[in-house]
């Protein structure tokens, strides 16, 4: 079974879910992310495009008919999908497709090239099912590019036995700026599940880097005993690889990791760093992995000489709610990339359906992309910062400002002029007297639970306040984004971000799970910020310029997107003031199809 991920500019490895059935069965919009390592290959090959499935690749019907249907985050076109990279200026995105039906099934490489991140050019799958290695399914894997400019990419084969091997292959023409086609190494398999893994549980080759000793290194991810683990390979060539006696990083009873990512950040900047870049005393390195449906990360130093990695604070990627995770809502599978054009490392994660799988059959399509996050390290090293790439701001028009608003308790405000269903909205809000915030024992509560039980109906002192996105002009329908402050029995404040997703639709088939997660500020000397991408179907809020992001699906009943309406509200007793509020509507990115697909022709 797999997991479909999508991501920009680095393959992103495909998902196989083996424990959660429930989930498999949502994997309906995987994504690969390909990271490019610099290695030249003179080994004989085979084509990665036998066609022997359906490529039909059509654009989606009009918006009043697919109201869930996104506006400017990327889908594919139809069916079920998944991955990116960047190369000659291009970005290409890889992802997982079912070109059959829009469910899970039998897995080929969607591709789709962009020259900004925003606007997409569909063309032909990449890689198809072609030979023993992958004959099954193509799963996720992770781009390279080697030197002399040759793109290689990693990703995991399913065989005939459902074994997960992990295969190679590169563009079968480096002048084609788009890598129309692709091209599979004879050597494939050229990794396969080590003693004591489970052939259905060895997944997801990362992006590679380059140690000082001139190896090549990547992680897979897997288990042994329900212990999920990156294990640690080294090769000289890119063809031959050899397991490390130890994984680079392990943890008890999370079961199979999936789609590690290992990257290096620098301390006190928002740039990004190549991926063979090494620990020092101003860069730190991230450990992610998937597991339990999200996407956990730590920060530490990694010793190549001793292929040793070590969490700082003594934080793990156990799963506990004092770990870290890159997202608190529905995002998983994600994989980054640098982005050498503009010195930044971009984020990308697949972001699954809520609906059930009749629903999605009845769309004709499922699954879609978060949109690409430029990633850094905060200041205080502690934690990551993720903020929407810059591009994005190409389709915001007609902005609506606000300015030194008070909120009474009670508040449901309006904000008018933008197109509810399809914006980027920031907000700012501005506490006066703490003193008397809840007192709860945040240290040892959880606060997704928090959020539930004390969701956006539940009147508290300073809050809850924030957003009532995707609603309805009655109110029956909404998306609460919120913030809620406390303090515990010292006097010390801790502030709670939460999506309630509890109203969001009257439908009852929908999956209505609230997400919350605590943002690391101090509400003394900083305001709270708050900025949602709402676009249809999806709301992606990013707390405190980006220290805590939350991604929500949502499907309500009113089908007319028209009839969609945006508030901001204040169900707290004490007032709160909206300092500054920007709120543009967003134009549809661009989604086309080559000339040259053969559906097309």
């Amino acid at each position: 079974m797999a997991h479909p991920h999508i991501h920009p500019f680095l393959l992103t490895t495909l998902k196989l879910t083996d424990t959660k059935t429930s989930i498999m069965n949502k994997l309906l919009s995987s994504f690969l992310t390909l990271c490019f390592l610099v290695l030249v290959f003179d080994t004989p090959t085979s084509n990665a495009t036998g066609r022997n499935m359906v490529d039909g690749i059509f654009l989606p019907s009009q918006k009043n008919e697919q109201p869930y249907r996104t506006g400017y985050h990327f889908q594919p076109p139809s069916n079920w999908m998944n991955g990116p990279m960047l190369y000659q200026g291009v970005y290409h995105f890889f992802y997982q497709y079912n070109p059959l039906a829009p469910t899970f099934g039998t897995i080929v490489w969607g591709h789709a090239v962009s020259h900004d991140l925003v606007n997409w050019i569909h063309l032909d799958p990449a890689i198809y099912p072609t030979d023993e290695p992958d004959i099954s399914s193509c799963w996720s894997g992770s781009a390279t590019i080697l030197p002399g400019n040759l793109p290689a990419m990693l990703y995991t084969g399913s065989d005939s036995t459902s074994r997960q091997v992990q295969d190679l292959a590169w563009p079968k023409n480096r002048s084609d700026p788009f890598l129309r086609e692709w091209v599979k190494s004879t050597h494939n398999p050229i990794i396969t599940p080590p003693e004591g893994v489970k052939d259905d549980c060895f997944r997801d080759p990362s992006t590679a880097w380059l140690g000082p000793d001139g190896l090549w290194r990547i992680v897979v991810g897997g288990d042994r005993d329900n212990n999920g683990m990156a294990f640690l390979y080294q090769s000289p060539d890119f063809v031959t690889w050899t397991r490390y006696e130890n994984p680079l990083a392990a943890a008890d009873s999370t079961g199979t990791w999936e789609c590690p990512d290992f990257f290096p950040v620098p301390l006190n900047s928002t740039n990004g760093l190549d991926t063979s870049v090494v620990s020092s005393g101003s860069v730190l390195h991230v450990m992610k992995a998937g597991f339990e449906g999200h996407d956990w990360y730590t920060i530490g130093t990694y010793s190549p000489d001793r292929e040793n990695f070590l969490p700082q604070n003594g934080l793990s990627l156990s799963g506990s709610t004092l770990d870290l995770r890159y997202d608190y809502g529905n995002f998983y599978a994600s994989k980054s990339f640098f982005d050498e054009s503009k010195n930044r490392r971009v984020l990308w994660a697949w972001v699954p359906e809520k609906d059930s799988e009749e629903d999605d059959i009845e769309k004709g399509w499922a699954g879609l992309q978060s949109f690409p996050r430029a990633l850094w390290i905060d200041r205080s090293g502690k934690q990551l910062i993720q903020w929407p790439v810059e591009e994005i701001e190409t389709l915001r028009e007609n902005e609506v400002k606000l300015k030194n608003k008070r909120l009474k308790s009670g508040s449901v405000v309006e904000i008018e002029g933008v197109t509810a269903s399809q914006a980027d909205v920031t907000i700012s809000f501005k506490l006066e007297d703490l003193k008397e915030a809840e007192v709860v024992d945040t240290c040892s509560v959880d606060p997704q639970a928090l959020c539930t039980d004390k969701g956006a109906s539940s009147k508290g002192v300073i809050g809850p306040f924030g957003v009532l996105a995707m609603a309805s002009k009655d109110l029956k329908e909404q998306t609460a984004i919120f913030f809620r402050v406390f303090q515990n029995q010292k006097g010390r404040y801790s502030v709670l971000m939460c999506s309630d997703l509890s109203r969001s639709t009257i439908r009852s088939t929908i999956d209505k799970t609230s997400f919350g997660a605590f943002v690391d500020i101090d509400p003394r000397y900083d305001e709270i910020s708050l900025r949602n991408l709402i676009d249809h179907s999806i709301i992606e809020s990013f707390g405190a310029g980006g220290k805590t992001c939350i991604t929500s699906r949502v499907y309500p009943q009113f089908l007319n997107y028209e009839d969609a309406h945006l508030f901001a509200f204040n169900n707290g007793t004490q007032s709160v003031k909206i300092s500054q509020m920007s709120a543009w509507s967003m134009k549809n990115a661009e989604f086309t199809i080559d000339q040259t697909v053969k559906s097309a022709t």
